[in-house]
């Protein structure tokens, strides 16, 4: 079973940039496709990016040319990178190997700790 270890997040203020990391153990790391999502405080989670073992990327809407998701698997690790960061970005972040299913992304692994974001205005 995949483990994951996020890290990366901070206080950052609106307009700025972070960079978010998503360390996975394993060998068959490069198989998985991998997602990020977020949760908010009193908000369901929800899917932020995803990419594929060939690289292929999906955003929700809301961070579509504002974060890019990468991965680098010599590494076993999972990058997202967010600019012009808007204060409802704020939430606690979570990477997970996952399925892109009829427009639907769905994660299938453990749950890490996750990595805080906080955007303040």
């Amino acid at each position: 079973q995949v483990q994951l270890v996020e890290s990366g997040g901070g206080l950052v203020q609106a307009g700025g940039s972070l960079k978010l990391s998503c360390a996975a153990s394993g060998r068959t790391f490069s198989s998985y496709a991998m997602g990020w999502f977020r949760q908010a405080p009193g908000k369901e989670r929800e899917f932020v990016a995803f990419i594929t073992n060939g690289d292929n990327t999906w955003y929700a809407d809301s961070v579509k040319g504002r974060f890019t998701i990468s991965r680098d698997n010599a590494k076993n690790t999972v990058y997202l990178q967010m600019n012009s960061l808007k204060t409802e970005d704020t939430a606690v972040y979570l990477c997970n190997p996952a399925s892109l299913v009829k427009g639907n992304v769905t994660p299938f692994g453990s749950w890490g700790q996750g990595t805080q974001v906080t955007v303040s205005s």
